[in-house]
């Protein structure tokens, strides 16, 4: 392929989607492993740190290139890469304990990164396979791919890491994306390649619409059942007592629970929320709830559980610190709290356990699905506890 050729830039793209899609869980073990650090040395971490990273990623990955052109290999990744894709689509889990590379806690800059570069060997099996089966035997459009997605996950990794979070069908079209490119890999392995152009051309076009498809279908089907068996998981409150600023409100009648964070789409929310409160006679106790995106399998494996749990504390605790000041502006008791999981499921955990009287979602970042009807929807299948949307 040449640069005059569109399936050059076609496959440059699907190079660094993969990467981009794929790259999560490095993102949150490079803020892990750096977090201890002070500001100047967690940059001079993150920046050599990835830079090795980088230098292995693209190491491992000529190699996967070479190993690709030998019979049946690409079938067999093919394989692998659907399977990746499938997995990529599920619920994400909250791990007990964590992995060898996060067993003591970093103490220097020189801690911080080995452990990067160790989760990033660790982690990179499917984007090594992704990338090399979209760089299509080129050398030239493999190490360019690398170049340019790695750094935007590197230092634009909290931006994507957000984005995929408020749009979760950012992470569906990265699934069908490594689908397709499992189709691709499996009609152009030497052992079918021959057979296929000479009798089933029109695989060409059908085995990557067929590897999408299948992705996206298993996925989500998978990803249905998963959220079934999420209801019975227990959840740890991350809010600390230090964490509270005042008490609920004596001889309140009713507690409710209030999802927000800081998000101007969710103090819109709260704004009305308070302008309702103040219209009420009836004095209540608000808890004030932020739920948080558990980490991946992957990324647990290689981090403290202490960590990610110092992790999900302080982003928790930033997040719902503008919605606990309208409340304490306005003078309504509140308690916050801080959960990590499915959506519906710690909403309807915090609901249950604590005894709200009634629910109240604003438009956060972290809501079910593309909309907030959508996490409503899946609530009323559980539970007869009325649900308010605050837009």
């Amino acid at each position: 392929m040449t640069l005059d050729d569109p399936t050059f830039w076609v496959a440059l793209l699907q190079i660094i989607g993969v990467n981009i899609v794929l790259s999560g869980d490095n993102a949150v073990v490079i803020a892990l492993a750096a977090r201890s650090l002070p500001a100047k040395q967690q940059k001079q971490a993150v920046l050599w740190g990835s830079g090795a990273a980088v230098v292995m990623r693209i190491i491992l990955t000529v190699v996967a290139v070479q190993l690709l052109t030998l019979p049946y290999l690409k079938l067999v990744g093919a394989a692998l890469l659907l399977w990746i894709g499938v997995q990529l689509l599920l619920p994400e889990e909250e791990e007990e304990g964590g992995g060898v590379a996060g067993a003591k806690a970093n103490t220097g800059m020189g801690a911080a990164i080995r452990t990067i570069l160790i989760a990033d060997l660790v982690m990179s099996l499917d984007n090594v396979i992704a990338v090399a089966a979209a760089a299509k035997g080129s050398l030239t459009l493999l190490i360019l791919g690398l170049v340019i997605s790695i750094p935007l996950v590197v230092f634009g990794s909290t931006i994507l890491m957000k984005f995929m979070e408020r749009w979760p069908i950012i992470i569906t079209i990265g699934g069908g994306l490594l689908g397709w490119v499992a189709g691709e890999m499996a009609i152009t392995d030497p052992a079918v390649k021959d057979w296929v152009d000479a009798n089933a051309a029109w695989l060409h076009y059908a085995a990557p619409v067929l590897g999408a498809a299948i992705v996206v279908a298993v996925g989500k089907m998978l990803s249905r059942r998963s959220a079934e068996h999420e209801i019975d998981r227990p959840i740890v409150d991350l809010a600390l007592a230090a964490d509270q600023h005042g008490k609920s409100a004596e001889g309140t009648a009713s507690r409710v629970l209030l999802v927000a964070d800081g998000t101007p789409p969710s103090l819109r929310g709260v704004s009305r929320f308070v302008e309702e409160l103040r219209a009420s006679t009836s004095p209540v106790t608000v808890d004030l709830l932020n739920v948080q995106v558990p980490v991946t399998r992957a990324a647990a494996g290689v981090v403290t559980e202490g960590a990610i749990k110092a992790l999900h504390h302080d982003d928790g605790m930033r997040a719902i610190e503008p919605a606990r000041a309208a409340l304490e502006q306005a003078g309504i008791p509140n308690v916050v709290h801080i959960g990590v999981g499915d959506f519906t499921h710690v909403v309807l955990h915090y609901a249950k356990t604590l005894g709200s009287t009634s629910v109240y979602l604003t438009d956060t970042a972290r809501e079910e699905g593309d909309d907030l009807t959508a996490a409503t929807t899946h609530m009323s299948e559980h539970s007869s506890l009325p649900v308010t949307v605050l837009r």
